[in-house]
């Protein structure tokens, strides 16, 4: 069976017939309250939080947040003219709606938000909506993240459920949230079965995406705050500065500039005493 982000843009795919279906089908609600209640929980959000759910569609999740505690309030963003329809006038959610495209970038204010959550939406930038260049899903991708990250307050957190096809497109999203400064925690829930769930934390600044995720199984943690990423290899010797590979190496690069360089020896490299 083939997905709904293969078959048409997302905007297409969502018609009034197909967004009225996903709103009413009670195993649909079912699913997305379960998942909508597990990233609540991994936010863990403060009270009256200001937060944006990407890719909102009929408002389901942030019904949800609603119930849970009325004191956030949320802004809610899709590209689906239809499912925005509905929420508004049919289901008559609390938060504010606005129609975009996320792989065109948010248009909030930097730190306008406290947090974000996102169910089920961002593995579709990882199709190309037309031959352009600039519809390649590494640049749609790159856009969203970057205006995602602008969007959130330092410290604030993000959690993204996502469907991505393989693991090519779970590192295509993980990577693009990195390069965009978020460090970034992959959770899968059931791995290994059918009813697979996979959560993309992502942090800003203050927060430590570790803390979030501690303690869970399944768990992969790649950190670019620092410049580091868990369990990757050491850093080999010629790039460990002030080391003698290091030295020799920028040597090497100054006499082929043309430039003088003092004479190595059995010293170069080697660590002085302290002097008292």
């Amino acid at each position: 069976m083939s997905r709904p982000e293969d078959r048409l843009p997302p905007d297409v795919y969502y018609d009034d017939n197909t967004s009225r279906s996903y709103t009413t089908s009670s195993r649909i609600q079912q699913v997305q309250a379960q998942m909508t209640e597990r990233a609540l929980e991994l936010l863990g959000l403060q009270s009256s939080a200001l937060v944006l759910d990407v890719g909102c569609g009929s408002g389901l999740s942030g019904e949800i947040l609603t119930e849970n505690d009325p004191s956030h309030t949320w802004v809610g963003v899709d590209i689906s003219a239809s499912m925005l329809a509905i929420a508004k006038m049919h289901r008559d959610v609390d938060g504010d709606l606005m129609l975009g495209d996320i792989g065109q970038g948010l248009p909030f204010r930097p730190g306008s938000f406290d947090a974000a959550i996102s169910i089920s939406a961002v593995q579709w930038l990882c199709n190309a909506e037309s031959a352009h260049e600039n519809d390649h899903p590494d640049r749609r991708l790159k856009r969203f993240f970057s205006s995602l990250y602008l969007a959130l307050k330092r410290g604030g957190r993000a959690v993204l459920q996502i469907y991505p096809r393989d693991a090519a497109q779970r590192e295509m999203i993980s990577s693009a949230a990195i390069k965009a400064g978020f460090g970034a925690g992959l959770l899968e829930d059931d791995g290994g079965t059918k009813n697979s769930k996979l959560y993309l934390v992502c942090t800003v600044g203050g927060g430590d995406v570790t803390g979030v995720v501690q303690g869970m199984d399944d768990v992969e943690v790649d950190d670019s705050r620092k410049g580091k990423v868990k369990n990757s290899k050491r850093v080999a010797p010629q790039d460990v500065k002030g080391s003698k590979a290091y030295i020799m190496r920028k040597k090497d690069q100054m006499a082929k500039k043309g430039k003088v360089t003092k004479a190595s020896s059995k010293y170069t490299g080697r660590k002085r005493r302290p002097q008292f």
